[in-house]
């Protein structure tokens, strides 16, 4: 191959790398804005160190759904399976009746930038980023 050729094809893989890192950066939230949209959206219903009317919400990023002590969990919850990965919960915070058929939870985030600062406030109160 000549160097044209060489050159081209290693400035096309270094702009796939850089639009690779740039995608993931953009997906990326802001743990302080979602502590604000935790306050604003899910406050009444959970806390992140206390069971209320919905389960504690630390830890919840990697968590098996329906697996906190002490709180009852609709059926359709407990029988979905689900872990509590941060592409689930932007899933679930989109439309949780659509995800979960007969869950309790009604509450959704319809913004994506703020579901996206909400995961990454979640995620930050996981044990593992503590």
């Amino acid at each position: 191959m000549s160097r044209l050729v060489w050159l081209a094809a290693g400035l096309a893989s270094v702009a796939a790398g850089v639009a690779t890192i740039a995608g993931a950066q953009a997906s990326t939230g802001d743990p302080a804005k979602g502590a604000a949209v935790f306050d604003d959206r899910c406050s009444s219903c959970h806390s992140i160190t206390d069971n209320m009317q919905g389960p504690h919400l630390g830890g919840v990023v990697g968590r098996k759904a329906a697996s906190v002590p002490g709180v009852a969990y609709t059926d359709a919850l407990k029988g979905s399976g689900l872990v509590w990965t941060a592409d689930k919960l932007d899933q679930f915070l989109t439309g949780p009746e659509k995800m979960v058929p007969g869950t309790a939870m009604t509450a959704t985030v319809p913004d994506a930038a703020e579901r996206r600062d909400l995961i990454a406030y979640l995620a930050s109160t996981s044990p593992k980023a503590q």
